[in-house]
């Protein structure tokens, strides 16, 4: 470890051990990125998205609260509505009208359960592939959660759900010699074998824990629910506080991840409400907003691009760390383009959509410092 690195750990450590932490110098620090030892960047990602106050001495009760009101949220819509379904039609003198599944009113509860089955799936597809470059998301928790897991508990799972749902989902199709054909949906996808393997019973995978995160989200959240890539924004955080070197912190990350995707969700989630694409705050006006800031900046540029390829950029520390983080994210876009402006400028459009597809620059303080010259510029 380099003096500088370990320069650099010791000024975190110093602003992180206040009794109030000094936001702005945290904020500077951190938008340089913030090192990975000692669970810096797990402490400073939970302050920098106000799941920690700047007061030190409100972090225990506060933890403990929100810690246990995740657990509420688990038993409301997770283990209570699981035992109410494994109950229902037991008896079949108790079935009425209201219970039934073929009760046409939107708000009964059947309705609602298949309602939410179409999120959980769409969930369930998102997450058992998510950052396939990597096995973490595969592997076990060391950190089941055990109210989901408690054997006395019997009560259909969001496991059970998906696997019942899926069945369920078969279509039969008769050919004309009277023969019926069963086919599936997973199965017309042809996912390879690692996709779709389930642990045995009494463990879960990381992408089991984050199923359950995104589905209460969407619970909680029925304007939005669930759109697709919302798993590749919870995807990182959940890594981060799931890889934290204390294991006290490991064992609440589930927790932790929700509110933390949480509140960065009440930044962004218009970006996800397709009714907003075209308003100020949807999607389709941030995308003409990068066009328009690259027009400023570049126009040349501007003038030979069709159209602006922006993934998610995994630079969290920077981004977490500036207060208007995602005006800066349009810099950030802005700035890869420019960095690769010649290359640009020689291609054409099939040739920049692959050079942006599969971006040359690994550099990312690089594309991070450029970011930051447009900034200052403006």
């Amino acid at each position: 470890m380099s003096s500088l690195h370990k320069s650099r750990i010791a000024d975190f450590q110093d602003v992180l051990k206040e009794p109030v932490i000094a936001l702005e110098k945290l904020r500077e620090l951190s938008f340089s990125g913030i090192p990975c030892e000692g669970g810096l960047r797990c402490l400073c990602w939970k302050i920098l998205l106000n799941y920690l106050p700047l007061e030190r001495a409100s972090w225990t009760s506060i933890l403990a609260k929100q810690r246990e009101l995740y657990s509420q949220f688990l038993r409301e819509m997770i283990i209570q509505p699981g035992i109410a379904k494994a109950n229902m039609g037991v008896s079949r003198e108790d079935v009425t009208f209201e219970d039934h599944p073929l009760n046409p009113n939107p708000d009964s509860r059947w309705n609602t359960y298949f309602r939410d089955n179409e999120v959980l799936l769409q969930i369930d597809k998102d997450v058992r592939r998510l950052c396939p470059d990597i096995s973490f998301f595969q592997r076990a928790t060391e950190y089941p959660c055990l109210l989901i897991l408690d054997p006395q508990n019997e009560f259909e799972t969001l496991r059970k759900r998906v696997e019942q749902t899926t069945l369920k989902s078969q279509t039969v199709a008769r050919n004309r010699s009277g023969v019926t054909n069963m086919s599936s949906p997973q199965k017309n996808s042809a996912p390879s074998m690692n996709e779709y393997v389930v642990l045995p019973n009494g463990c879960e995978a990381h992408w089991e824990v984050v199923e359950r995160i995104l589905f209460i989200y969407a619970k909680l959240n029925p304007g939005i629910a669930y759109v697709q890539g919302m798993n590749e924004i919870v995807g990182p955080l959940y890594y981060t506080f799931a890889t934290d070197p204390n294991s006290e912190w490991r064992e609440h990350a589930e927790a932790d991840t929700f509110f933390c995707f949480t509140n960065l969700m009440a930044e962004i989630r218009d970006n996800f409400i397709k009714s907003l694409d075209d308003s100020q705050c949807g999607i389709t006006y941030k995308m003409e907003k990068v066009y328009s800031t690259l027009k400023d900046k570049d126009v040349e540029l501007y003038l030979k691009l069709e159209f602006v390829l922006p993934d998610v950029i995994r630079i969290w520390d920077s981004l977490f760390a500036d207060s208007s983080r995602f005006d800066f994210l349009l810099l950030v876009c802005c700035a890869m383009l420019i960095l690769i402006r010649e290359q640009l400028l020689e291609g054409d459009f099939t040739v920049n959509m692959r050079l942006l597809q599969d971006y040359p620059i690994t550099d990312v303080c690089q594309v991070l410092q450029k970011a930051k010259e447009l900034q200052d510029s403006q």
